[in-house]
């Protein structure tokens, strides 16, 4: 007999909970949408940033190849994520996924792990969007006062009124309706995209074939205590990494991968898809590409602009445009960075919020979450807590406790949904499935050996609040989630039933 802990919910029946009137969300968008969606949330500060810091430590004018791997990573990722949202068209995305396939147990810690990476990596966009507002005000001469520009500008109170104002603003628009999400984002990614190509554009014409040279640089030991990945890799495969040189361009591709995570946001959008079986796997695929594309140009030009020993770290596109003698460029930058952020931090907590509806649904956090609005047909309670808890711990937080956090989660979920996809293949071959991920299992199985082997160059720090995070995660499960369990539920029901 199946353990209560892995007992899994069949795709049919998390399709049939879709169906219930009040917790039925609306379906209103399109491939467009979605694959806007998936650029909105990807193109945000990795393109801005970490161009300059992984070519002048890592991999030089071979950046591009280094964007290039991390897109193929992404892209064996994507594939399976493609299969399940157009086959279990369910809001939640990973935690569906594998609820479907490994049982409740798992599917309650990717979710729990899920929430908490949303959070976080909203807080920390809206902190940095709020740096980038104050910086274009202080450019035309208005300034806040110290204490509401956040934490790090004072040693007394400090709260960040421009972050803490972003987060109630986008809880509002998502409160109102998916379909006004999705236009407001296309407004924000159209000039987004359209400072990106500006960038491209202009900067060709800045190229000095000098600055390719060498391509690859020739590959140099990183010293003792500078090494960029964890000490996990050292103690585990006894060498320390490499700067520069062929596997300088893998080192650098486990920085940059961070600039893709995003992709998989769309997954959440699959219940409010008008033709999920279609569009999905468009929106998927097609952000994740038209976004490789756009980085590996970007890094071509910046460092065929200046010399990579001379980018800038801290904002590499504007700093090589004033060096070029162009400053009116580096001010086109900061503005895309800042409204470009608009739209990440939007859709960052748009997932959320659909992982944390999903599981409210279940029954595994309390059904009072699971209601939807009956004019919008939105998630409107957990919105709205989500979105005040999130613009107070904006308002809070220091950038700097905050910038360091990867997103381990995310690369969590990538290799459940992979071993998922295996799975789900064996115990339900009658299903029928829209998009299919090729070469199954092979696929799904480099998928996790890449999501693993990013996770292992980790900051140990990360580790360790990720294990805080789950015991947390269990200590609520047993205490809460386990008991009422809609699935669990109707099994004992169903129990009682058969008994009479």
């Amino acid at each position: 007999m199946t353990s209560p802990l892995f007992r899994t919910k069949s795709v049919e029946q998390s399709i049939q909970d879709t169906e219930e009137p009040e917790h039925a969300l609306k379906k209103s968008l399109s491939a467009l949408d979605l694959t806007v969606f998936g650029v909105g949330v990807i193109i945000g500060t990795g393109i801005f940033v970490l161009t300059g810091k992984v070519a002048k430590e890592s991999a030089g004018p071979a950046t591009a190849l280094a964007f290039v791997v991390a897109g193929v990573v992404c892209a064996l990722a994507a594939l399976c994520y493609a299969e399940f949202a157009s086959t279990v068209p369910v809001a939640g995305s990973a935690y569906t996924f594998s609820y479907a396939s490994l049982g409740e147990l798992p599917a309650w810690i990717i979710g729990w792990d899920l929430v908490l990476e949303f959070a976080l990596g909203t807080a920390v966009v809206a902190v940095g969007w709020s740096g980038y507002v104050r910086s274009l005000m202080d450019n035309a001469g208005w300034h806040l006062p110290e204490t509401l520009t956040g934490p790090d500008a004072t040693d007394g109170f400090g709260f960040d009124l421009l972050a803490f104002a972003l987060v109630l603003v986008l809880t509002a628009i998502l409160v109102l309706g998916m379909k006004l999400s999705a236009r407001v984002t296309t407004v924000v990614v159209a000039i987004k995209v359209a400072v990106v190509l500006i960038v491209i554009i202009a900067g060709a014409f800045f190229i000095k074939a000098d600055n390719y040279k060498p391509f690859i640089p020739k590959a140099q030991d990183v010293p003792a205590g500078d090494s960029i990945q964890s000490p996990l890799i050292q103690l585990m495969f006894g060498y320390a990494p490499t700067n520069f040189g062929v596997l300088g361009i893998f080192t650098a591709a486990s920085v940059v991968f961070f600039a893709f995570i995003g992709f998989d946001i769309v997954a959440t959008a699959a219940e409010e898809t008008k033709l999920p079986q279609r569009d999905m796997p468009r929106g998927i695929l097609g952000s994740l590409l038209i976004c490789t594309v756009l980085y590996v140009a970007v890094s071509i030009v910046v460092t065929g602009m200046q010399h990579y020993s001379e980018l800038s770290v801290d904002a590499p596109l504007a700093d090589a445009f004033k060096a070029t003698g162009h400053p009116f460029y580096a001010g086109i930058i900061s503005f895309g960075a800042a409204v470009g952020l608009t739209t990440v931090c939007m859709i960052l907590l748009l997932g959320q919020t659909r992982v944390f509806f999903a599981m409210s649904r279940d029954g595994l956090l309390p059904r009072f979450f699971s209601h939807v609005h009956p004019k919008y047909k939105t998630p409107h309670r957990p919105t709205i807590l989500l979105g005040v808890l999130i613009a107070v711990l904006a308002g809070f937080t220091s950038l700097n406790e905050l910038a360091e956090l990867v997103n381990i989660g995310t690369l969590f979920a990538f290799v459940v949904v992979a071993l998922s996809v295996i799975i789900l293949r064996r115990t339900r071959p009658d299903l029928e499935r829209a998009f299919r991920t090729p070469m199954v299992p092979l696929v799904p199985i480099l998928s996790v050996a890449a999501s693993v082997w990013l996770m292992l160059n980790l900051p140990a720090e990360t580790w360790l609040r990720f294990g805080i995070w789950m015991a947390l995660g269990f200590v609520v499960y047993f205490a809460y989630g386990r008991s009422h369990s809609q699935l669990g539920r109707r099994g004992k029901q169903l129990s009682a039933d058969d008994a009479r």
